[in-house]
């Protein structure tokens, strides 16, 4: 199945969900109206809110509730993107400012709170202690994943360990929650749902591989933000990781000022020592078994249009230029 076969597939729950969010951002407040509906409509793929669509479809979900899923997954991770470009000082995202450098840092934190607090509301409105258990616990290790991050921030000696913890918190864990949830919405079975989570987290861990890759080899037009964005702040994504960790004398060195300072001066000294010590490819290496971890999961449910849906988008993650 090809991934315009997959929109196509989730297109009628896909515009219920848009018409729900659309629903719950309104507010009196005509800044969160503004700002709100700007960082919720300034494109990206709505791969979380697909997925929890398509899982509770490949588990035989026959009711309305993963609309409001697939709602409140979307506006976790909108408002994580504010907070995370106001801490990032990002001015860039799918190609267009981001909030924060139009409205200012205090305005995109305090709508990111917003959007926080209107998912609580909706998982409410859900009326299930499971969906809440699962999110609140979610939106706590997606937090932790954050400061992990910080503490990373500049340091040279980041392992890949520390690394991969990070993105299984700060990232990945939205993606499990949202393919965890379409099986819980059809009853208890404990193996299932735990399949589902560990789809979901191998998937974000593919995802987020893929994108440290394409920070070094995609072009802005493509990626929608600037390239060599995570090492310009002084972020080692594991590419720049492995490659420090394969280099010696003066390349090491210049790879370790690159990282506890930022910019792009070393660029390209970084560059070639990715290139010589392969770590673009010893990253996609891992892309490509977490994409296959992810695939092996989905062995428990029934063959169908949506379970080939979800394999079709653990191969997209890995095969992805942008």
């Amino acid at each position: 199945m090809d991934l315009k076969s997959v929109f196509n597939l989730v297109d009628p729950d896909m515009q219920a969900v848009n018409t729900l969010i659309q629903r719950c951002l309104h507010t009196d407040v005509i800044l969160i109206n503004q700002l709100a509906h700007y960082i919720i409509n300034s494109g990206g793929k709505r791969l979380r809110p697909m997925l929890a669509l398509l899982s509770a479809h490949a588990c035989g979900y026959q009711g309305e509730r993963h609309i409001d899923i697939a709602a409140i997954v979307e506006f976790i991770h909108t408002a994580t993107l504010l907070h995370d470009d106001v801490v990032d000082e990002s001015d860039l995202r799918r190609g267009k400012e981001t909030a924060n450098n139009v409205w200012g840092n205090q305005a995109a934190v305090l709508v990111g709170d917003f959007l926080y607090s209107r998912s609580f509301e909706m998982m409410v409105d859900v009326g299930s202690m499971r969906v809440m258990e699962i999110l609140a616990n979610t939106t706590s290790i997606i937090a932790e994943g954050e400061v992990m991050q910080l503490l990373n921030c500049h340091d040279p000696d980041t392992t890949e360990a520390r690394y991969l913890d990070v993105i299984h918190s700060k990232t990945a864990k939205l993606f499990e929650a949202a393919c965890q949830l379409g099986s819980v919405l059809t009853g208890k079975d404990p193996a299932r749902e735990d399949a589902m989570a560990r789809f979901g987290m191998h998937l974000g861990t593919a995802f987020q591989l893929v994108d440290d890759v394409l920070d070094y080899t995609a072009d802005a037009d493509e990626m929608g933000k600037n390239v060599g964005d995570d090492l310009a702040e002084g972020k080692p994504t594991l590419p720049l990781i492995i490659a420090l960790q394969r280099s010696s004398g003066d390349t090491a060195q210049a790879l370790r000022t690159s990282i506890e300072r930022g910019g792009l001066e070393n660029m390209e000294i970084i560059m070639q020592a990715i290139a010589e010590t392969q770590a673009i490819e010893y990253t996609m290496h891992l892309a490509r078994n977490e994409s296959r971890s992810a695939m092996e999961q989905l062995q428990i449910l029934p063959d169908s249009p949506y379970r080939q849906a979800l394999e079709a988008l653990a191969v997209f993650a890995i095969e992805r230029k942008h």
